[in-house]
């Protein structure tokens, strides 16, 4: 008998949960890079009620067109929806942050002194960033 007998399957088996791993550690990494945008966005955003801060929605396979007049000053209720929302998240779903106040896109580009740079070009600028440390916190 040899002495490989009974070991056919173990680098195929090894190779399945490797596989497995890997999949779980992308899938992380793109909820985790998905919920550190959202973070920047409510953080960055401007406050004068609040009530820009708790319009940031974060939806999958699906662009919610509301708007609220829920007032969250410190963000801490949105970013927690936020994080709700993408627990969720499954392998090929698309990942949509918004706000759909009417005055979001001047906020964006500058017209409160407390985000002259807006808030989404700054987030965006920071993007590789944000998916480099995903990675790194989930590496297999």
């Amino acid at each position: 008998m040899s002495k490989y007998a009974g070991k056919q399957g173990s680098f195929g088996l090894q190779l399945a949960e490797f596989a497995e791993k890997a999949n779980a550690a992308i899938n992380a990494s793109v909820r985790e890079v998905a919920i550190e945008i959202g973070n920047s966005l409510i953080r960055m955003s401007p406050v004068d009620t609040g009530r820009f801060r708790a319009n940031w929605h974060a939806s999958l396979d699906f662009i919610e067109p509301y708007t609220f007049d829920d007032l969250d000053p410190s963000g801490r209720e949105t970013i927690e929806s936020l994080v709700a929302a993408f627990n969720d998240f499954r392998p090929g779903q698309q990942i949509y942050i918004v706000n759909n106040l009417p005055y979001a896109i001047p906020l964006e580009y500058g017209h409160s002194a407390q985000a002259p740079g807006g808030m989404v070009r700054i987030t965006l600028a920071r993007f590789q960033r944000i998916v480099d440390e995903a990675i790194r916190n989930n590496q297999v």
